[in-house]
């Protein structure tokens, strides 16, 4: 199958682009030679949106990972498809993709701020969840929230790098999340980080979208902590507006 150039990778903030159909697989999903559309993975939904065309449009109800790492555009059912060859605009719903962003990037906080092993992860619209390898909730829910809301305040720059395999292999500790493999391919990691390199707050392997400042996170809420398990703790966190 063939893949697609990600180029939600190189912008983020990127809404609207035209691209080429390269593909329909079987099951009526689409291949572009470019896309916008980031494919679930690491915690994150796939993105929604429209793609339109000379003679039509159709609705994308979300994207996946597809054979040899395609990403495929799955169509909601009864959509019409765009002919192979076919040049089409993509249209994301940002709306829906800037709140998965902005709570991605409010995560990897969380994971500063309990400094534990992360087990798990997920998020959703306006809220997201990670679980700690955690034996005892939290003692004071409320200062944990106030040390979060203090750094996403601080208006902390979000930027990437690079690094080869054997580097992330020589430097395991940059793994905190347990059940998700880092994004590799080609040889290459990327990695997110928080702060700046002089003054780093958080770096860690993330194939996800985030915001390019923390400010744009707005305000958060701590919510429940579920027991999951002897040694583990589910953490919810809420966008609030």
């Amino acid at each position: 199958m063939p893949t697609s150039e990600l180029l939600y990778r190189k912008d983020a903030y990127a809404r609207m682009t035209e691209a080429e159909v390269l593909a329909q697989t079987d099951q009526g999903g689409i291949v572009l030679d470019r896309t916008l559309f980031y494919a679930t993975g690491g915690g994150q939904p796939g993105d929604s949106g429209k793609l339109l065309w000379a003679e039509g449009q159709c609705s994308i109800a979300t994207t996946a990972k597809g054979e040899a790492g395609a990403v495929v555009l799955v169509p909601e059912e009864g959509s019409a498809l765009p002919p192979v060859g076919a040049t089409v605009t993509q249209v994301l719903d940002w709306d829906r993709r800037y709140g998965h962003m902005r709570v991605h990037t409010a995560l990897h906080l969380l994971s500063v701020v309990i400094p534990l092993e992360v087990t798990g992860g997920s998020i959703s619209d306006g809220k997201g969840r990670l679980d700690f390898n955690m034996p005892e909730a939290p003692e004071d829910k409320q200062a944990l929230q106030d040390q979060l809301q203090a750094l996403i305040d601080r208006d902390l720059e979000v930027t990437e790098d690079w690094i080869s395999d054997a580097e992330l292999d020589a430097n395991p500790q940059l793994v905190k999340t347990m059940s998700v493999s880092p994004p590799r391919g080609a040889g290459q990691v990327r990695l997110v980080r928080i702060g700046t390199e002089e003054e780093q707050i958080d770096l860690q392997p993330c194939g996800g979208t985030h915001v390019r400042r923390t400010r744009e996170i707005g305000k958060i809420r701590l919510g429940k902590v579920e027991k999951k398990g002897k040694q583990n703790r589910r953490v919810y966190l809420h966008l609030e507006g």
